[in-house]
């Protein structure tokens, strides 16, 4: 099917797809929301008061208590794969189904369809790291010390990882080629990105190199720095590179859907 994107914009198509996205994850919430909740939960069970009451300190963070450590670390996992995942599923169920051409039918331009699909995993993404962050101050109360810096971080990373998701949902065939980069791309980045330590508590200074050149250390401790007022590396450093890839991955969605790439048949 031959596709040419309109290049003006739509309102009402915009709206209509928009409010879709935002409902398929709303409706759902047993599914998009609670499961985060209670996982995030464990997590400060097991390793903030369980392992954490063993830990003496972290290098750089020995006036802070561990499990204020890891809230960051949480509140990241919480985002990062909900945003993925919620754009990611949209596009390949509507594949599926077979009303993806319906959709590219409409009069709507590439950059609308990509913002349609981005921001239902940007709003579950928050919403899932806002309800993370509200878990973890029942469970031992913190000051969010940069709120500006937090609110900016929770945007962009979500963003970051839900556009990535309408990268992947455009070229995906199964619903299992999705499932690997949740779970052999995004877990292991997310684990090596010192949501439970330091990087300086790597023994050996190599696989330190390494583990900076990892996108979610960068992103995990700018918003460590906007929680705890400390970071490892300077916080607009943090929030320029998560803005970079934030930008290049719209753009590259936005293409596809210009081009009909992976979806036009």
């Amino acid at each position: 099917m031959d596709r040419i994107l309109e290049t003006n914009t739509n309102p009402i198509g915009f709206q209509t797809i928009l409010q879709r996205e935002l409902m398929r994850f709303i409706t759902l919430y047993k599914q998009t929301i609670v499961p985060n909740i209670i996982s995030s939960a464990l997590y400060l069970i097991v390793f903030g008061a369980a392992i954490g009451s063993r830990i003496s300190s972290i290098p750089g963070y020995e006036d802070i208590p561990y499990i204020h450590f890891i809230i960051p670390g949480l509140v990241m996992m919480a985002v990062i794969n909900p945003a993925y995942q919620n754009s990611s599923s949209s596009l390949m169920q509507a594949k599926f189904l077979k009303f993806i051409d319906d959709v590219l039918i409409t009069p709507i331009s590439g950059f609308e369809l990509c913002l349609c699909y981005t921001l239902g995993g940007v709003a579950r993404g928050i919403v899932n790291g806002v309800m993370v962050l509200a878990v973890c101050y029942l469970f031992d109360p913190f000051t969010i010390t940069h709120p500006i810096y937090c609110i900016l971080f929770l945007l962009l990373v979500s963003w970051t990882f839900s556009a990535l998701g309408v990268i992947i949902g455009v070229f995906a065939k199964t619903w299992d080629s999705i499932m690997v980069f949740t779970n052999f791309i995004f877990t292991p980045l997310i684990f090596l990105g010192g949501v439970f330590y330091s990087i300086e508590m790597i023994p050996i200074y190599f696989l330190q190199i390494v583990s900076k050149l990892n996108p979610v250390y960068w992103m995990i401790h700018g918003l460590r720095y906007s929680i705890l007022d400390k970071g490892d590396i300077p916080v607009l450093y943090s929030l320029g590179i998560v803005g970079i890839f934030a930008i290049s991955f719209t753009v590259i969605a936005t293409y596809l859907f210009n081009k009909g790439m992976g979806i036009k048949n």
